[in-house]
Formats: C-alpha cells, sequence, structure tokens
C-alpha cells in the first residue's frame, strides 16, 4: 500500500513540474500570439470549391497576431499544438468582410489607355484617392466596362482545413 501510494504521489509531483515548466509530455506547447507558426491548410467555400491550399507545397509561415492572416485564421490556429488539425469557418465579416457595392464602378472605354482592351476576369490596377486599387473586370460592352473593388471572396463565408506542422515560440 505504501509502494503504490508513494509512486502515485512521486507520479503526480513529476506531472505538476512539468506542468509548472511548460515542458509536457510529447511537446504540448499549444500556439499563442506572438509565436511563428507553419501550417498545411486547404481553404473552401460553402458549395465545396477549393479556392486555395499549401497541401501540393510548403506550409505556410506566418506570425500570430501580427496581423499577416485575416483575423479569424489567426483565431483559429491559437491553442493548437504542432500535429493537430482542425475544421473551421470564418464568417465574412471576420474574413474579407461583406460586399460593397459602392466598389462597383460603370467606365466608359474612352477613358481607357489608347489599345487596351479588357476582358472579363482581367484584373487592372487604377490609382484611387487611398493610393494603387486593383480591381476585377466583370463586364464588357462596345463602349463600356464595369470594374470591381471589392476581394473576390468578399461578402463569403470561408471554411478551412487545417495542421499545425511547426511551432517558433516567442523569444
Amino acid at each position: 500500500m505504501l509502494k503504490k501510494t508513494g509512486v502515485t504521489l512521486l507520479g503526480i509531483i513529476c506531472l505538476g513540474m512539468l506542468f509548472v515548466l511548460g515542458c509536457g509530455i510529447g511537446g504540448s506547447k499549444v500556439a499563442q500570439n506572438g509565436d511563428t507558426v507553419k501550417v498545411h491548410y486547404a481553404g473552401s467555400l460553402s458549395d465545396g470549391t477549393i479556392f486555395d491550399s499549401s497541401l501540393d507545397g510548403d506550409p505556410m509561415e506566418f506570425t500570430l497576431g501580427a496581423g499577416q492572416m485575416i483575423e479569424g485564421f489567426d483565431k483559429a490556429v491559437v491553442g493548437m499544438k504542432v500535429g493537430e488539425t482542425k475544421k473551421f469557418t470564418i464568417p465574412a465579416d471576420q474574413a474579407y468582410g461583406q460586399r460593397d457595392e459602392t466598389m462597383t464602378k460603370v467606365v466608359n472605354k474612352s477613358q481607357l489607355p489608347a489599345g487596351m482592351s479588357p476582358v472579363v476576369g482581367d484584373k487592372l490596377q487604377i490609382n484611387s484617392q487611398n493610393g494603387p486599387v486593383v480591381v476585377i473586370v466583370t463586364d464588357v460592352t462596345d463602349t463600356t466596362i464595369t470594374i470591381d473593388g471589392n476581394h473576390e471572396l468578399a461578402g463569403k463565408d470561408l471554411t478551412f482545413d487545417i495542421s499545425l506542422m511547426e511551432l517558433t515560440k516567442k523569444k
């Protein structure tokens, strides 16, 4: 009885020390703001369309909380452990925002540089009051083009499957 109690007490003391020292068993460090992480991910829309993925290449590296990622992505990685996988959905408001129809404009072709013949899907850079902006051509007629300054994922909820591959604690 004494031996069993002694082993149990010793085990509790050892586990407590590992917890206090932050060591953990099996590398149980969790990702926190300021840490540098590498994740593999696949992003999809509500209809299942994959819009981006790192699975055919290197994992994506970024610093948590540094503003390098959309808000909801950062929040989902915080608390993960290396080797952990997670599936989550980021509402449009925490991703690229809602669509803003005031960012869609019809432009007369006479205002375009000579020889320019844009087609639907072209990305153009225009100068705005706030500096250069990338717009997408969404419609073309004989006399006009319609351009859209919204991000192509604006107004869409985004679902991600991610795996935390590496974690470097902030110093």
